[in-house]
Order: structure tokens, then sequence, then C-alpha cells
């Protein structure tokens, strides 16, 4: 049985397996099963696929999208560009594997934009967090020539500020507004970024890359001022189909020609 799963921890909030396993009897796919591996520790992955050759492809999830970088034989060039990797396709040689990784979020994140962010005139943004789905969304956000600020409770650096600096002028300023924290993330759905919601307009969209719930706290507070909203489930949908793609066949280079030569 050819094994695809998820690493992270502690996966609570995923919906792959019961994605993936839906794909495989919709699409009658025989063969194959779809597992959560919950990691502690990112060097448990060693023993994992010593214990289960059957593992040919990962997800990774929160918190290991940057910290499995040392662990992988290559590195494609998106997910080198964005210091993150989200997918890793696993070849077998000689008996060890040899792992591959890519960031599907990328191609993910641009293809769930809805026609308020890439249509309506957004040009500035406001990425809150500085984790490895927030490097993706920065890298479509430069394609897009859509100007973009951190948002950070740790160390602030240029062309990233403190969520205490977030003023009246800097929120009616920037109007797209982007959750890339797992703020509000099931189970603990009562949390949510904290922002001066009350500068935000009917004129802001906020983006938030949880699916699990589908409306967070951060989604219904935007939406109480009037601001457009969108939830990360499409974006979820588009990066799960590309990762199986990945695992099942060699599609990867055309993808690269066709949507970012």
């Amino acid at each position: 049985m050819i094994t695809y799963g998820l690493i992270g921890y502690p996966l609570l909030q995923s919906g792959s397996e019961r994605y993936f396993t839906r794909k495989f009897r919709k699409e009658k796919i025989s063969g194959r099963q779809y597992k959560l591996f919950p990691l502690k520790e990112i060097e448990q992955l060693t023993n994992l696929l010593q214990d289960n050759p059957d593992i040919c492809g990962l997800n990774v999830t929160i918190p290991y999208k940057e910290k499995v970088l040392p662990f992988l034989n290559n590195i494609d060039t998106f997910a080198r560009e964005t210091g993150a990797v989200n997918t890793i396709k696993i070849i077998r040689k000689n008996g060890l594997p040899v792992m591959n990784g890519y960031n599907t979020d990328v191609f993910g994140f641009e293809k769930s934009l809805s026609h308020e962010v890439s249509h309506e005139g957004h040009i500035y943004a406001l990425i809150l967090g500085t984790g490895g789905a927030s490097k993706a969304i920065a890298y479509i956000l430069r394609k897009l020539r859509i100007n973009y600020l951190l948002v950070s409770r740790g160390n602030i650096t240029p062309g990233c500020i403190s969520y205490s600096g977030l003023t009246k002028d800097i929120i009616r300023k920037y109007t797209l507004i982007i959750n890339t924290t797992p703020l509000g993330m099931y189970p603990d759905t009562s949390t949510y970024p904290i922002i001066p919601y009350e500068y935000l307009t009917r004129d802001h969209f906020l983006y938030d890359l949880i699916y699990n719930p589908v409306q967070t706290e951060f989604l219904k507070k935007g939406q109480a001022m009037g601001a457009k909203v969108q939830n990360g489930l499409q974006m979820f949908y588009n990066q799960a189909e590309l990762s199986y793609s990945l695992w099942e066949m060699e599609v990867w280079n055309n993808f690269q020609e066709n949507e970012y030569g």
C-alpha cells in the first residue's frame, strides 16, 4: 500500500486525511492511503521513514515548513526562494529515502485569490505572521506587485513591524490583510490576531489561511466592519491537488514553465 501523509504537530486542525481519503474513494484510486504523522520533533522524521518504507510522499505543516529543509536531498526553486517546504516527494534508492522538497502553497494561494484581490486595486498588504506559510504569501505578492509589510510578535526588522505599531494610517492604507498565523485555528477558535479592527472599512479584504473553522474570529471581526473576507479552504484544495500530482507523476517542470516561466 502506497502511503502519503502529513507531518506537523499537533495536527488537530488538519483536514488532509479526510480530504485524501474521500478523493481516493470518489475517484476509485486503489492502493493508496493517507495518514497523519504528528511528530513532536522534526528529528523524528528520519525514524518515521525508516519504519515506514511505504511512505512515498508527505505534506508538511506547522511548525516544520522551515525546519524540514536540512533533512531534504533536493529543494525546488520555489521552496528555495520562499525558504519553506510544504510537500515532499520520496523516492527510494537502494532502500534509502531520497527526499525532494516543494512549495505548493505558492500555487495554492495565488490560484485561490479572489477577484477582489486581483482586480479591485489592492496594492498594499499586511502579512500577519512570519512563519513558513508567510513566505509563500510574500512570494506571490511580489509577483503581483503588491507592496507588503510583515507583522510579527518577535524580532522587528526592515519591512516588518510589531502588532503594537499598527496605526490607523497603516490599517487604512494596507487594505489587504492576510493572516498566516495559527491564531483562531481549531481547537483554539476563540483566539485571533490583535490588530485595530475598528479602523477596517468596506475597502478592506481579509484573507485567512485557516480553514478549520471555516470562519475564524479574525474574519468575523473584519466582516462586522464591512470588510470582504475569504478563508483558506480553496488554497488548501489547490495545494493538496498539486501535491498529489507531484507524488504521482512528473508534472512540476511543466507547471513551472506554464505558470511561472
